[in-house]
């Protein structure tokens, strides 16, 4: 049997109808969108499957609405029987990841990355914030100038994503100095359309109230392998992973790093469980050419059957 690995996109990966085939085919995938709608008092359902787009990419709308989308799709998948060697989430992906690794419950899920959209949406809205993707420099030489345009203010490494695909954070001058220098060194730099710095000091003011948040959620020991975005490592301590949780709010996503771990440990097939092919776009630029692995999405009924078709 292949080892398979569930991995969760997060913010970013949002289309207008996301979901909706599977809410129209399965009982179960209605009860998440219903249960979603019903926990944050907000018709989360509606804005996947209509939009518009501007309000569904509001982070408090965002949050619950692409990790609905990433529990009905493990849902569904779980249904067939089918369960991950290991999983690991993007970011915000991280929880359905654990809900997949059996320490969250599929309600706990939805309530918390609600908490966590409506903290992070208050801190941006205290502190203006950028993101800018860089693209063709590896991360010790970003790592160098996010030090070098520091004197311009807050700015930082916040996801990892592959070898040279780094995006960094922070107070937007800072964050256009530190793409400048980067340009001048032959990089693009890229900016993100994001509402806040997510992943740095700027919103470190949702750290402590998260955390207090967490210690009314039940975490459970995981019942199959879960990679953090913090540590690039797995963790079974339910209390240490409540922390790791928090921490992961203002620390940089080591996403290149877990993906090459899962290489190491020779997971040779990778699953996409929720909306579009981000993950699966970087995973490809992540494997060398002549590594085997096969890649597959799962984000609508056609994704979820061709799967299916491949390992069961």
């Amino acid at each position: 049997m292949k080892k398979i690995a569930f991995l969760f996109p997060g913010q970013g990966s949002q289309f207008v109808e996301m979901g909706h085939d599977l809410y129209e085919e399965y009982d179960f995938a209605r009860e998440i969108f219903d249960m979603t709608d019903e926990i944050t008092k907000i018709n989360i359902s509606t804005l996947c499957f209509k939009g518009p787009m501007e309000e569904l990419t509001l982070t408090v709308n965002l949050q619950p609405a692409v990790t609905a989308v990433d529990l009905a799709c493990l849902a569904a998948i779980e249904k067939e029987g089918v369960s991950p060697a290991v999983s690991a989430g993007h970011s915000l992906g991280e929880y359905p990841a654990l809900c997949a690794a059996g320490v969250v419950s599929a309600e706990d899920t939805v309530r918390t990355v609600f908490k966590r959209g409506s903290l992070m949406h208050r801190e941006s809205t205290k502190h203006v914030g950028a993101m800018h993707a860089i693209l063709g420099l590896n991360i010790d030489e970003v790592r160098k100038i996010v030090d070098l345009a520091k004197d311009a203010g807050i700015v930082a490494v916040a996801n990892h994503n592959t070898a040279e695909q780094i995006v960094i954070t922070g107070e937007p001058d800072a964050v256009k100095r530190a793409s400048e220098i980067a340009t001048d060194k032959g990089a693009k730099a890229i900016p993100l359309k994001v509402s806040g710095a997510w992943h740095s000091e700027l919103i470190r003011g949702a750290e402590g109230d998260f955390s207090t948040f967490l210690d009314e959620v039940q975490f459970e020991e995981p019942k199959r392998p879960i990679l953090f975005n913090v540590t690039a490592d797995y963790e079974t301590d339910p209390q240490e992973i409540k922390t790791i949780m928090a921490r992961q709010l203002c620390s940089p996503v080591r996403w290149y790093d877990i993906i090459c771990k899962m290489q190491e440990e020779n997971v040779e097939v990778f699953v996409e469980v929720g909306p579009k092919k981000v993950l699966t776009g970087m995973l490809r630029k992540i494997f060398p050419k002549t590594h085997p692995y096969e890649v597959y999405n799962v984000d609508g009924m056609r994704g979820l059957e061709t799967f299916l078709k491949a390992v069961t």
